[in-house]
Formats: C-alpha cells, structure tokens, sequence
C-alpha cells in the first residue's frame, strides 16, 4: 500500500510522514528529494513553479511509488498535488490519497517558525491559489497534533498498527 500524503507547504507532510511511516514501519520518500537543484533556486527566491518545471518531479515521485508498488513495499510518500493533473500522474495503483488539510493562517504561522527550507513563506499565497481541493481522499483537519494526525489516519484508512 502507498499513502500518498498532500497538502499545501507548511500542512506537515514531512512531520507527519514521518511519523506515520515509524508508527506503520514503512519505508517514507519526501517529495522535496526529488526536486531537481533548479527548482529548488527558484523557489528559494520566492519564484512559484510552473508545470513544466513540476513535469520531472512528478515523474520521479511516479517512478520511486511505481518502484515499491513492484517490490511489494508499503510506503508513505509526501507530495504538494496542489493540482487534478498532478493527482492523476500520480495515481499509482494501490495509493491512497490523504489530505492534511488546515487553514492558511495556521500554515502562515507555521511557517514563520520555520528555518532552513529552499521553499519560503511567500510562496503560501500562490499555493493556495494552485490549490483544487481533491475529490476521494481522505481529508485530516491539521488542527492538531502530530500523534492525532497519525492516529487518525491509520484509523480512517483501517490499518492494523
């Protein structure tokens, strides 16, 4: 099984990602690994991504879920699919799709306390905008802690823990 984990910057994929695959003993990929060095430098000088520069992420983040999926390995990935189109390149069999979801007031606070990331704080208002609320998955308020996350989605998608 994969839990494909969405949400706009700041929403927790990484925290939560990574606790979800340490409570599951999963294998866990964050999205950000697979950004290539030029979109990085964009986006740490505050300059959204266009599609085309999202097109060889998406298919790396395809690629390593495709990769388990043939190994028989359950994962957790992390990715932003702030998009329908970015969904469906990664509508793998056997993903599930859940979504931290939570207001952009808390997700600005949230990253006002953030250091050391190449996305920065400006670029909040533009994902946003980007942002198709998805249909099917599984949404997770982010109004609360960590462990409730995690609790909650073993619980929703019925995960023996």
């Amino acid at each position: 099984m994969i839990i494909l984990l969405m949400g706009v910057q700041g929403s927790g994929k990484t925290t939560v990602g990574k606790a979800l695959a340490a409570r599951l003993g999963w294998d866990f990929r964050d999205a950000d690994e697979f950004h290539p060095a030029a979109n990085k430098a964009k986006m740490a000088a505050g300059i959204p991504l266009t599609d085309e520069d999202r097109e060889p992420w998406l298919q790396a983040i395809r690629a390593a879920m495709d990769r388990a999926n043939a190994e028989h390995r359950n994962l957790v990935v992390t990715c932003s699919a702030l998009k329908e189109t970015y969904r469906q390149q990664l509508a793998a069999p056997n993903t599930t799709l859940v979504w931290l979801k939570g207001d952009q007031q808390l997700i600005a606070s949230r990253l006002a306390l953030r250091e050391h990331h190449f996305a920065k704080s400006n670029l909040l208002a533009s994902q946003f905008a980007d942002l198709e609320e998805p249909q099917g998955a599984v949404a997770i308020d982010i109004h609360q802690t960590v462990e409730a996350i995690v609790d909650e989605i073993i619980r929703r998608l019925q995960i023996n823990a």
